[in-house]
């Protein structure tokens, strides 16, 4: 860090929206030189924050300063111009094209009119150098990990001379080993002088990068801890402004039947995955575990009737199913919520009433016509039951904190009345103190008799919350645990080696 220089100060930034105050009165400092986290559960107003820095939104009131001098950026490329540049958490690239082509997309070379493509190539070359990394201008997106496209966002940013670059997110899809090589690129961008903002859910990763860590809670700044200085104790209780355990914690007893088997699946096999086997009884949360690669999600989706061409059973209450379709799934029983939220789990346009209502239309039926009011009446409903807030029918999901935005995807599947629900990673990218009131529903869920299969990456989430534990490798089961044999050094022994 440079001493004590000012990089950015917000002064008094307040952001309205209609019927939604998401940014009151903020001020802090981020400092030159360091790396900056900006912590607080969903709809802190951590991203709108960010979005005013880069230009994206202008602040109801107040001002920004960038090295001491104040800014006024009508959209983001005013702030790219001035060296403040964002790497976000979803990754948009054209699949067809190369690295270079890539990079270069909107600010290409030319020389008397024409695109210079070799020049291209080479100082694209020269960039993917300066980060260390083994692609090449010529590569394909197409075939690169998310890691690699997250390099190309970084190497966008150092063309543009940014001397302030924020992270948004930036390891909710990146493996363990990507995770280390984006931090040492993190660590090096910070020692060439360029300031770093970070914005993650993940307490860990926050004191394993960053200098400093400033909270914001309902749209407030609460207070700037040196990372040095706090304790994660004391980090969350500031987030939520309660104590939260850092863990998934079941709080009532397991109201598992023992003898129901609600759901049993026979010898299921396609190209990805062999021979799965597996009973779900009722009341039950089973959890499913594995690293990258251990064809998890497929299962789902297969069960789901999301994916076909497979071999095998699956049985509910005693019929055999024959999902071809979620349709048919869902008319089984059957939910699932997806991993990937925004784009499976809801249509941006949509407001909270018509998302939830998506997939039980038949239920708002009036005289052939589907009736508004109740689709809102259930909306309301069902919001109330699973925590939404706002919980307003009109409100369009797409301005939701990714914590409520989940909340609605769980409220359209309750409004199916199934008696399985498939979750699929439900708490990726959400705070700690929305986590815990999604495990209290899942917990409430159980307890009315349904039953719930579990996907999770966390291990403290899959331990906490699962009655029982398949772990998966390699598209195939390796073994089950019962809760009393739970062990963090044995399940990931299992996950990784097979044994």
């Amino acid at each position: 860090m440079n001493g004590n220089e000012c990089a950015i100060k917000f002064e008094n930034i307040t952001k309205d929206f209609v019927g939604q105050r998401a940014l009151d009165d903020v001020s802090f400092e981020i400092k030159k030189g360091e790396i900056h986290a900006i912590m607080g559960e969903n709809g802190a107003g951590k991203s709108t924050l960010l979005n005013v820095l880069h230009g994206v939104l202008q602040p109801t009131k107040g001002q920004v300063y960038i090295n001491n001098k104040e800014v006024n950026f009508n959209n983001i490329y005013d702030g790219i111009e001035a060296g403040i540049c964002k790497v976000h958490q979803e990754i948009n690239v054209v699949p067809g094209l190369t690295v270079m082509q890539n990079l270069m997309l909107g600010s290409e070379t030319n020389h008397l009119g024409f695109v210079n493509k070799k020049a291209m190539n080479k100082e694209t070359n020269n960039l993917l150098k300066r980060l260390g990394c083994k692609l090449l201008a010529t590569d394909k997106i197409s075939e690169l990990s998310t890691g690699h496209k997250q390099m190309i966002q970084i190497a966008k940013a150092l063309r543009a001379n940014a001397t302030i670059i924020s992270f948004d997110e930036p390891t909710a899809s990146l493996s363990n080993n990507e995770v280390d090589i984006l931090f040492k690129i993190m660590r090096e961008l910070n020692e060439q002088g360029i300031t770093i903002l970070y914005i993650s859910h993940k307490i860990d990763e926050v004191f394993k990068i960053c200098d400093s860590v400033t909270i914001l809670r309902d749209g407030r700044y609460i207070k700037t801890y040196d990372i040095k200085e706090i304790q994660k104790e004391t980090l969350i209780k500031s987030m939520v402004g309660r104590d939260v355990s850092m863990f998934a914690k079941r709080t009532r007893p397991s109201s598992v039947v023992e003898d129901e088997i609600v759901l049993e699946v026979n010898n299921l096999s396609s190209k990805t995955f062999k021979n799965m086997n597996f009973k779900l009884k009722k009341s039950e949360i089973l959890g499913f575990f594995g690293l990258i690669g251990a064809q998890r999600t497929e299962v789902m989706r297969t069960i789901f009737g999301a994916d076909r061409e497979v071999e095998g059973t699956i049985t509910h209450k005693g019929v055999i199913l024959n999902n071809r379709s979620p349709y048919e799934a869902i008319d089984d029983g059957i939910a699932l919520v997806s991993e990937n939220r925004k784009e499976e789990g809801f249509i941006n346009e949509f407001s909270n009433s018509n998302n939830i209502a998506l997939a039980s239309l038949s239920k708002y039926m009036k005289k052939g016509f589907v009736s508004q009011k109740l689709k809102n009446e259930n909306a309301v409903k069902q919001g109330s039951y699973v925590g939404l807030n706002p919980n307003k029918p009109d409100f369009k999901t797409k301005d939701l904190s990714g914590g409520n935005a989940q909340k609605v995807i769980l409220a359209k599947w309750l409004s199916t009345d199934a008696d399985i629900l498939i979750l699929d990673e439900p708490t990726k990218g959400i705070d700690v103190g929305a986590k815990t009131e999604i495990y209290k529903l899942m917990e409430d869920i159980v307890a009315a008799g349904k039953s719930i299969i579990l996907v999770s990456s966390e291990l403290t989430e899959i331990m906490g919350m699962s009655d029982r534990i398949i772990i998966m490798k390699e598209g195939q089961i390796v073994t089950e645990m019962k809760k009393e044999a739970f062990s963090e050094n044995e399940i990931l022994s299992y996950a990784i080696g097979g044994h």
